[in-house]
C-alpha cells in the first residue's frame, strides 16, 4: 500500500476518532509514533488500524441518515462502560421481564450467531426476522449511498426489530465508547449507566482513563439522569462531572459500593452469593430500573424485580460448564470472556479465592484479539506451577477486521513473566488445546479466557456437537 493510501485511510478514520501514528515511508518500513517507538511495533499496529479504518468508523452522521425514518418508539436505557456493561444489560432486563414489561435488549459482541446480540422479552430474536429487517437495512443503505458499517447495519437492525415487536423498554448497549457510538444516535433514552472505565481499546479511545471517560460520557444527554459506578477513579468521576454539567444532564447519580440505598438490595438478595463487581453492577441495574418505574409513575415496586436477577446466567462471566461435548470425557471448566487487565484483575482474584487449591496450580486456556497488553493481562492470572496453553479464536461473522493474537506471541509474553514452574504450550485447534489441557490439570481447576471471541467459539461447539 502506498504512502497516500495509509494517510487518506488515516484522515478518513480521523473525521469520527482520532489517530496517533503520523509518518510512514512509502515501502512502509518506518513509521513514527509518540506513543509506539519501536518501528516494528508501529508497523504491525499500522497494518491492523489501516485494516479496522476501512471497516469500523466511528461518528452518528451514518447511523442518523440509517435511522432517519425509524422513530424511536420507546424508552431506553443507555449503558457505557469498560467492564459489566453486558452484566447490567442482562439484570435490568430480567427485572423488567419479571414486571411484565415488553422488553428488547441489544449487546455486542454477539455470543454464537448475530442474531443473538437481540433478545425480546429474555429470547433471542428469530433468524427469520433478523434476516428479513437485516436485508431491509442494507438496501436502504444501497439505495441512499451511505456506505454504513457492519456494526452501524446491526444497530439499526435492532432498533427496527425493536419497533417491529412493539417493546416498551429497549435495553441498550454500547459497541465502543460512547460518544460516537452508532448507539448513541438514541437521543431522548429514559436513563444512562456509566459502568467501571478501565483501559481497552486505547487505539480509539485514549491512554488514560480520564481520555477513555470522557469518550464514555458522551452518551449523557440533556434533562436525562445518569447512574454512574462509585468505585471508578476520582479523575475519572471528575471527568463524567463535568460531562454531566456541560450537557445538562438532570442528574448524575454516583453509586458507591456500600450505603444505605443499596442494602434494600440485599434485603432480596444474597450479597455474600454475588461477587464484588457483581454486586455493584446488579445496583446499577436497580437504579436504572427505579428511574423507568418513575417514569412510567408506575406504583411497582422495583424491590419486587430483584428476585429475578437470581435466575439470570450470563453466558462467559465466570460460567462454569461441561466440555464433555468437545473433548469426549467428563471435565469442567470456568469460562470468562475478560479481556483486559481489569476484567483479568477480577477474574484471577475469583480464581485464587475460589478454585486454586492451596496455592496449586490452575490450567489456562487463552486467546486474545490484536492490539491487547498481552503480558499487562497475563500478569493477573498466572502463577506459580499453572499451565498455560496458548490457543486462537476463529473468524468473527460480521467482524472481519477482529484478528486473534499470535499463539508463539501469548506464549513470549507468558515467559516474559518469569512465573516460576510455569510451563507453557500451544495448540493450533482449540479442541485439541482443551483436550491437552484436561490431561494437564490433575485435579485443578480449568479455565478459559481472554477474549469473547474465545467464549464464543467454545459455545459454539458445545452447541453444534449436542
Amino acid at each position: 500500500m502506498a504512502l497516500i493510501n495509509l494517510q487518506i485511510a488515516w484522515q478518513n478514520f480521523e473525521n469520527g476518532f482520532r489517530f496517533r501514528f503520523i509518518a510512514i515511508n512509502e515501502d512502509n518500513s518506518e513509521l513514527l509514533s509518540k506513543n509506539n517507538p519501536t518501528r516494528a511495533h508501529s508497523c504491525r499496529l499500522l497494518e491492523q488500524y489501516a485494516l479496522k479504518a476501512t471497516m469500523i468508523e466511528l461518528g452518528l452522521a451514518r447511523i442518523i441518515r440509517l435511522l432517519k425514518d425509524t422513530p424511536i418508539t420507546w424508552r431506553a436505557i443507555h449503558i457505557a462502560g469498560t467492564n459489566g456493561k453486558g452484566s447490567v444489560c442482562a439484570y435490568a432486563s430480567a427485572m423488567l421481564n419479571a414486571g411484565k414489561y415488553r422488553c428488547g435488549r441489544y449487546t455486542s459482541p454477539h455470543l454464537i450467531d448475530r442474531w443473538d446480540c437481540i433478545t425480546i422479552d429474555e429470547k433471542t430474536v428469530n433468524e427469520k426476522l433478523f434476516h428479513e429487517v437485516e436485508a431491509i437495512v442494507k438496501a436502504r443503505d444501497q439505495k441512499q449511498g451511505i456506505k454504513a458499517s457492519e456494526f452501524e447495519i446491526l444497530t439499526a437492525t435492532a432498533f427496527e426489530i425493536f419497533n417491529r415487536e412493539k417493546i416498551e423498554v429497549g435495553i441498550v448497549e454500547v459497541g465502543l465508547g460512547g460518544r460516537h457510538d452508532a448507539t448513541n444516535a438514541l437521543q431522548f433514552p429514559t436513563v444512562t449507566v456509566i459502568t467501571k472505565i478501565g483501559k481497552d481499546h486505547q487505539s480509539f479511545l485514549g491512554n488514560t482513563l480520564e481520555e477513555i471517560a470522557y469518550q464514555k460520557a458522551g452518551i449523557m444527554k440533556k434533562a436525562v439522569p445518569c447512574i454512574v459506578d462509585g468505585s471508578n477513579m476520582p479523575s475519572v468521576l471528575e471527568v463524567l462531572r463535568h460531562n454531566a454539567e456541560e450537557v445538562q444532564a438532570s442528574s448524575m447519580r454516583v453509586i458507591p459500593q456500600d450505603s444505605e440505598d443499596n442494602d434494600q438490595v440485599w434485603v432480596i438478595l444474597p450479597k455474600e452469593e454475588f461477587e464484588v463487581h457483581q454486586q455493584m453492577n446488579i445496583c446499577l441495574a436497580f437504579q436504572a430500573i427505579k428511574e423507568v418505574l418513575a417514569y412510567d409513575h408506575l406504583s411497582l415496586n422495583p424491590r419486587d424485580l430483584l428476585l429475578a436477577i437470581s435466575q439470570t446466567v450470563w453466558p462467559g462471566r465466570l460460567q462454569t460448564l461441561s466440555i464433555k461435548g468437545i473433548i469426549g470425557t467428563e471435565q469442567n471448566i470456568l469460562l470468562d470472556g475478560a479481556h483486559n487487565a481489569q476484567s483479568a484483575e477480577v477474574l484471577g482474584s475469583y480464581v485464587d479465592r475460589k478454585l486454586r487449591k492451596k496455592h496449586g496450580p490452575v490450567t489456562w486456556v487463552i486467546a486474545m484479539s490484536k492490539g491487547k497488553d498481552v503480558q499487562e493481562l497475563l500478569a493477573c492470572l498466572l502463577k506459580l506451577n499453572d499451565n498455560f496453553i496458548a490457543v486462537k479464536f476463529g473468524p468473527v461473522d460480521g467482524m472481519p477486521w477482529v484478528r486473534p493474537e499470535e499463539r508463539e506471541t501469548l506464549v513470549a509474553a507468558a515467559q516474559g513473566l518469569d512465573v516460576e514452574g510455569l510451563s507453557t504450550h500451544t495448540e493450533e485447534k482449540l479442541d485439541l488445546g482443551l483436550r491437552w489441557a484436561a490431561k494437564l490439570e490433575n485435579g485443578g481447576p480449568l479455565v478459559v479466557a481472554g477474549s469473547l471471541y474465545l467464549v464464543s467459539d467454545v459455545l459454539r461447539m458445545l452447541r453444534d456437537k449436542r
